[in-house]
């Protein structure tokens, strides 16, 4: 995550610190994050490049705040990073890491456990997403060509999600029905030597027969 450029393009509008870190709580949390402990040192990185200008304001009550505003410098490093194609990165999910080293426990009612907590709670993220798709473009997507450029691109960003989460969803059921039959008691076959018993045992039954 860039949080430089995520930071000038949320500040087309002045805002404090703290709405920034309202803006990630309430809009952003299901892409990204950043706490107020790394929000207030990058603004003020950005500020001394010269991509940020701020100002105390008086509020309403309380004490003054400082808001900050992009630059025309900022949106210029803003283009240029929307131009200079997707930025990859490397997804990091502490689940995966968790799920790896399962076997560290020898239980697997312990690993049932772990993927049903974790289809809960993706489940739950899903259902956010699917509602924040349904606000943005209405039912069946109705209001989807009458969007604003701005919602447009967010909805897209909300579709990548929910099919994202989706998917995330149908691997822990995938993965709870492995579990399942992995715990269940395994047949065994009966090798050659039992299968040399068995013979004259057949043979008898049909000379009775």
């Amino acid at each position: 995550m860039s949080l430089d450029h995520i930071l000038l393009g949320m500040l087309a509008a002045p805002a404090s610190g703290y709405d920034v870190k309202r803006g990630f709580s309430e809009g952003s949390r299901h892409f990204w994050s950043a706490e107020l402990s790394q929000i207030y040192p990058a603004l003020k990185k950005l500020e001394e490049r010269g991509w940020l200008e701020s100002r105390l304001e008086p509020p309403a009550r309380g004490p003054r705040r400082r808001v900050y505003h992009r630059t025309a410098a900022g949106r210029t490093e803003l283009i240029r990073w929307l131009t200079s194609g997707p930025q990859m990165g490397t997804q990091r999910f502490a689940y995966v890491a968790q799920l790896c080293f399962m076997h560290e426990l020898d239980d697997l009612e312990a690993t049932s456990d772990f993927m049903l907590e974790l289809r809960s709670r993706l489940g739950e993220f899903l259902a956010l997403l699917q509602q924040a798709e349904l606000d943005i473009a209405g039912p069946d997507g109705a209001r989807l060509d009458d969007l604003s450029g701005e919602d447009f691109h967010v909805y897209l960003a909300v579709r990548m999600g929910v099919r994202s989460l989706r998917s995330r969803v149908d691997w822990c059921d995938e993965a709870l029905a492995h579990i399942e039959r992995r715990r269940r008691p395994r047949t065994v076959a009966a090798g050659p030597e039992a299968q040399d018993q068995q013979e004259p045992q057949d043979r008898k039954e049909r000379r009775r027969g």
